[in-house]
């Protein structure tokens, strides 16, 4: 006969905490988050304190998005990873590009899809210039500062080229503390030349294992009972649910979703959100 409670209790099969990372980084607009160390901060934390783990495995399906909110998650899992002496693997869904790719550096080996779209190391800035339309309108721009360089970029003026200047040599700065962290990961596995590998292209998951941008082709479960058997427990990490039992919204979902009637911005807002991260997923053809 067999007793389910001490079965467990015995049960010494390796364990290995699965964070799921899903959607754009950062804020879509300014009334809808993406993924951000705010919200994940908690989750990650848990993984990583897992009893009995002897891995965390992470999967990322994310076109990019915040430099800033990509490194700042990069860093809490290297943190944590070193803290709790615990490996870490990455395994990629449709697309890890830009942040993306940046996040999933975070792995000690990175494992794609045949058919993952990776890479996209590179920053991009986007925005729309009006001033052509509000003059036809007859709509005079009014704005007053305190320092010449305040509406740098004002898409209702037109574009001035020291502005334009700027933006690139920020974007630059952003740039190379990409490449730097992908070639202290990355390392010697890197197998092209840095004007291919840097400048902002994607690839196929077969491509980049051959550009030594990732380790190998296979999916978590395969991978985790490969190295740890088959009796491995895979254990999803999902975020607390809040008050009303709703989830920590832009965690896990590839586009966040509101039925909360506490917190639910208006069509506009949820058109705008869906667009903007349409948008970013439409980059890679997805």
């Amino acid at each position: 006969m067999r007793i389910p409670f001490i079965s467990s209790f015995f049960n010494s099969a390796p364990v290995v905490p699965v964070l799921r990372l899903a959607g754009p980084i950062g804020a879509v607009t300014p009334l809808r988050q993406g993924l951000n160390l705010a919200s994940m901060a908690g989750t990650i934390e848990r993984a990583f304190a897992t009893k009995g783990a002897k891995a965390v495995a992470i999967q990322i399906n994310s076109p990019g998005g915040s430099a800033v909110q990509s490194m700042l998650i990069y860093q809490r899992i290297r943190d944590l990873a070193d803290e709790k002496d615990l490996p870490v693997y990455v395994f990629t869904e449709d697309v890890a590009a830009s942040g993306g790719y940046l996040i999933a550096l975070a792995g000690d080996e990175i494992y794609v899809n045949a058919s993952s779209i990776i890479g996209s190391i590179g920053v991009v800035a986007a925005t729309f210039g009006f001033d052509k339309a509000i003059k036809r309108l007859g709509v005079e721009r009014r704005v007053y500062t305190a320092g010449k360089n305040k509406v740098s970029l004002d898409p209702f003026q037109p574009e001035k080229a020291d502005d334009v200047d700027r933006l690139k040599r920020l974007q630059e700065d952003v740039h190379e503390t990409f490449i730097d962290l992908v070639k202290e990961r990355r390392g010697r596995r890197l197998k092209d030349a840095e004007e291919d590998l840097f400048t902002g292209e994607f690839w196929s998951g077969k491509k980049a294992l051959q550009l030594g941008l990732v380790d190998g082709i296979s999916d978590l479960r395969s991978k985790m009972r490969e190295m740890l058997g088959k009796k491995v427990r895979l254990r999803l990490i999902t975020p607390k649910r809040g008050l009303f039992g709703r989830r920590i919204r832009g965690v896990f979902t590839r586009y966040a979703s509101e039925d909360s009637a506490f917190d639910s911005p208006g069509f506009a807002d949820e058109l705008i959100s869906a667009i903007e991260a349409r948008a970013l997923w439409s980059r890679y053809g997805l």
